[in-house]
């Protein structure tokens, strides 16, 4: 049996624990739109599923009301140019309105021009990565709008049923 020194025991340890945080985004199929606004929810779902899967994670589905909620948002942040989950309306009150009553996590970002990026952003913050890599939301819903001057504002909400989230004692 080979003798490794502390160091390279420690080091081996620190670099496999790096390479298991690391952003895995697998590549879009090439038919996907470099136009935001034209992605498919085949597209969308293909991608997101995609990255899932990268990182260990179960696949989702593709929710319409999420995606109502979520271009509710995407838009209210366009219109105001302001990146926030609360503009006035909460995300509680926003998946309500558009039918939604289950347990919700939400994902926003700006500046981001394509798909992949914005899931690389959300990959490398770690509350953003919680919600997109969680196995506890079944379901998600995504959208995207412009300001006037073109700069994107992008929202996804991810929805499950509230007792993936009970604590029994």
């Amino acid at each position: 049996m080979p003798h490794f020194s502390r160091r390279a025991v420690l080091a081996l340890g620190a670099a496999s624990l790096l390479s298991a945080c690391s952003a895995t985004i697998p590549p879009l199929p090439a038919a996907t739109s470099n136009r935001p606004e034209s992605l498919t929810r085949d597209e969308i779902l293909s991608a997101i599923n995609a990255t899932r899967k990268a990182n260990g994670a179960p696949p989702w589905t593709y929710n319409p009301r999420l995606e109502t909620a979520a271009l509710s948002q995407a838009r209210l942040m366009a219109r105001q140019d302001k990146l926030s989950h609360d503009l006035g309306v909460t995300l509680r009150q926003r998946v309500t309105e558009a039918g939604y009553l289950g347990a919700v996590g939400e994902n926003v970002a700006k500046g981001y021009k394509t798909l992949p990026d914005v899931i690389g952003g959300w990959l490398e913050s770690q509350g953003h990565r919680n919600t997109l890599l969680s196995s506890k939301f079944t379901e998600f819903g995504l959208a995207v709008a412009r300001t006037s001057s073109g700069k994107l504002y992008w929202a996804m909400i991810a929805g499950g049923s509230f007792d993936a989230w009970r604590v029994y004692e």
